[in-house]
Order: C-alpha cells, then sequence, then structure tokens
C-alpha cells in the first residue's frame, strides 16, 4: 500500500492517474485543461484550489469524495451535482435489472422491432433534445428486444440478437456521461454479448466501435485503439462484397481510431486512420450516411476538425472546417458537437469571442449535446471564468444556459 499522508494535492492527482493507466492528455482532457496545466499540478508548480476542477479531477479518476485528492480532514464526497443525470434513468435501470424471465404478451417481430429502433436511432439524430427523448423509448425497446430471441431458433434468433444489440448500442449513446459508471458498462457489456450471440461481422464490428468508445473515455486509449484497428482488419477483406452498411462501419472504426490517437498527441497515426476513413467514405454512394454512427462524407469531413483540434493545432481546424458543410451531416447531433469542436479550437487561439460564438451556435443546434458533454462543460465553465468586459455577461448566460456552475 502507498502511503498517501504525506503527498501533496497534486502528487495525489498523478498517483491515482497513473493507478488507472491514464495519460496526462487524457486527463487533461477530460477536465477540459491542457496537459502542460495537469503537469504543473502535478509537479506542485500550480496550486489546484478550484472546486469545481477538483470535482472534475475526482470524477474523471472514479474518486467518490475530494479529500482522496486534498488530504483534508472533513469529508467531502463527490455527489450527483458533479453530472447531470439521464432524464428518465430510474425506468432504465428497471428496464435492465427486471426479472429475466418476463415475456411481453404479444412480443413484436423482428422486423416490426428492427423498425422501432431504427426509428429510435432517426430521433436520436434529429432531436435537438436527443436524451429526453430517446430515453423514454429505450426501456420498452430493451424488455421486447431482450424477449424475442427466446422466443426464436436458428437464422431468425441471430437476427434478434442483432436487433438486441443495436438497442444497447443506442442505450450506451444515450447513457453516456449521464449514469453511474456501473449502469453505464452493464449496456455496454450487454452490447457486446448481443453482437456475438448475433455472429456477423457487422455486427461484432459496430460492436466494436461502440465499446471502444467506453473503454477511450475511461482512460484506456490504447486498449480503444486496439478494438478499433482489429475490428477494422477483420472486416477488411469482405469490403468489396459486402453492403454498404460494412463500409460504413470500417469508415468509422478507422475515424475512432483518428480520434483516439489525436488525444493521445499522436499526430501521424491520427491523420493515416483519418485518411483511411476518408478514402472509404468517397468509395460510398453520395449521400450515404450509416444509420447510427452517420459515418459518409460529411462526417469524415466534421471528424477532420476534431482530429485537428484534439491536436491543438487550431489553425489547421479552422482551415478544415471550410470544407464542411453541416447540411451534408444528417445529424443534429454530431453539427453540434463540430459546432463545439470550434469553439474549442477558438478557445486555443485565446479568442473569447470567437469561442463564445460557436459554442453559442452548439447550443442552438442541441443544448443536450453541450450540457451532456464534458469537454463541452469545461470550455463554457471557461469561458464564463476567464471572459472580460462585455463578453462577461454573454459567457455567464451561456454557463447558466448550459447549467454549468461558473461563480
Amino acid at each position: 500500500m502507498t502511503d498517501l499522508a504525506g503527498m501533496t494535492t497534486g502528487e495525489r492527482v498523478r498517483f491515482y492517474r497513473e493507478r488507472r493507466g491514464m495519460t496526462r492528455p487524457v486527463l487533461a482532457g477530460l477536465v477540459g485543461r491542457g496537459p502542460d496545466w495537469l503537469k504543473k499540478v502535478e509537479s506542485g508548480e500550480r496550486q489546484l484550489r478550484d472546486h469545481t476542477l477538483l470535482v472534475r479531477l475526482a470524477t474523471a479518476l472514479k474518486i467518490s469524495d475530494l479529500t482522496t485528492l486534498t488530504g483534508d480532514p472533513v469529508p467531502s464526497p463527490v455527489g450527483p451535482s458533479a453530472r447531470l443525470v439521464l432524464p428518465g434513468v430510474a425506468d432504465l435501470r428497471d428496464a435492465l435489472r427486471g426479472p429475466l424471465f418476463a415475456v411481453p404478451d404479444e412480443p413484436p417481430s423482428v422486423d416490426v422491432l428492427r423498425g422501432r429502433v431504427a426509428e429510435a436511432w432517426r430521433l436520436w439524430h434529429s432531436s435537438r433534445f436527443q436524451r429526453s427523448e430517446v430515453s423514454s423509448l429505450l426501456p420498452g425497446l430493451i424488455r421486447d428486444a431482450s424477449a424475442l430471441p427466446r422466443r426464436l431458433d436458428g437464422p431468425e434468433r441471430r437476427k434478434a440478437y442483432a436487433v438486441l444489440a443495436d438497442v444497447y448500442h443506442l442505450a450506451q449513446q444515450a447513457a453516456a456521461f449521464a449514469v453511474e459508471p456501473e449502469l453505464y458498462w452493464l449496456i455496454a457489456d450487454r452490447g457486446r454479448n448481443a453482437a456475438q450471440e448475433a455472429d456477423s461481422p457487422l455486427c461484432l464490428a459496430g460492436a466494436s466501435w461502440t465499446w471502444a468508445n467506453g473503454l477511450r473515455e475511461s482512460g484506456y486509449a490504447e486498449e480503444a485503439i486496439r478494438v478499433v484497428t482489429e475490428a477494422a482488419e477483420a472486416i477488411k477483406p469482405h469490403l468489396e462484397t459486402g453492403p454498404d452498411d460494412l463500409r460504413g462501419v470500417y469508415g468509422a472504426l478507422h475515424l475512432h481510431a483518428a480520434i483516439t490517437h489525436a488525444r493521445e498527441g499522436a499526430e501521424g497515426d491520427a491523420w493515416r486512420h483519418w485518411d483511411e476513413a476518408d478514402h472509404t467514405a468517397n468509395r460510398l454512394p453520395a449521400g450515404y450516411a450509416h444509420s447510427w454512427t452517420v459515418f459518409g462524407r460529411g462526417n469524415a469531413d466534421i471528424h477532420a476538425v476534431s482530429v485537428a483540434t484534439d491536436l491543438r493545432t487550431p489553425g489547421t481546424a479552422m482551415s478544415r472546417a471550410e470544407t464542411v458543410d453541416l447540411e451534408t451531416v444528417p445529424s443534429v447531433e454530431r453539427r453540434s458537437r463540430v459546432l463545439i469542436e470550434l469553439g474549442r479550437a477558438q478557445k486555443q487561439r485565446k479568442d473569447h469571442a470567437g469561442a463564445l460564438h460557436w459554442i453559442r451556435r452548439a447550443v442552438e443546434a442541441s443544448p443536450e449535446t453541450v450540457r451532456f458533454t464534458p469537454v463541452a462543460r469545461g470550455l463554457v465553465y471557461d469561458l464564463a471564468k476567464e471572459a472580460r468586459g462585455p463578453l462577461k455577461s454573454d459567457a455567464m448566460a451561456l454557463a447558466e444556459e448550459v447549467q454549468v456552475l461558473a461563480s
């Protein structure tokens, strides 16, 4: 056991970061700061007295009490206020933890259920309040999709498992950053298991994409990269003869690898994977977009902005943005996310007015995307703290709208 008694707050942050296997860029990104800032905190060159930043660090490190980091004698638990909670999370928990033998009186057919899931994905990408609206559908979808495979055999059973996997992938998207980690990983694991039962390259590749999302956001970047690259290699031999959706997932896997490498500061690897995704997008029919990753021409273009921003090259990010046509991205949620990236790029240039402009546009596109995205919340918090003059009141109003405490 390591004796923490004599450690400073910065030394404790480094101890728990390394114990979780997180790099400085990853942890710094999760709290909305840069790796140089975190290095100064860990070395003691910079004192960490900001309560909100302490809460962010504790949340990212999965620490339930701030005294673990500060060494203060009085307990200071990190409560639910550290993050927003998914609307309807209680009903979602009940559906996931319900009786194993519960079967609907009239379970829908595979085709009917597949149509319901497709509509739910369309709602996710078309609604400005995607989490609130989709979360109300998830409990019923989970109950029906979980019961259906037990009534079927052979190929129909595998098809039912493929639909169940899609339900869990949607639930994982909705639950990200908005439920307790145990519930999130229960959803992610069930999605992966359902894909294995479906036993199709397309389902397994899609499950790899969603599973790697969880790994990356939990600080396991190397594992996330391994998962998506292995999946991409596994389906690559089938791309010529397979359906467009297989190529769509292949491209999404490479975009995932590109973003993850960029967050780790690996510029060459990041752009190499983006180039492969770009090549794949050009081979797909005009206007194509995968039904839930929305991979296609527009999605590849906006990921170039994200890669450049994560590499902290704001000039490249803004240049890449000049080629982006948001109307070609059939997802309100993804449009909001690229606007967040432009806000981040302007903040990296120390242009607070520009950052406020883009984050305001992101909120107009989808308030819930901004509210539930940690990096966006961190950006709003920083702007509210750092803006001066006429920008201050605008930044504070934005923080209130996004539900970020910035006193």
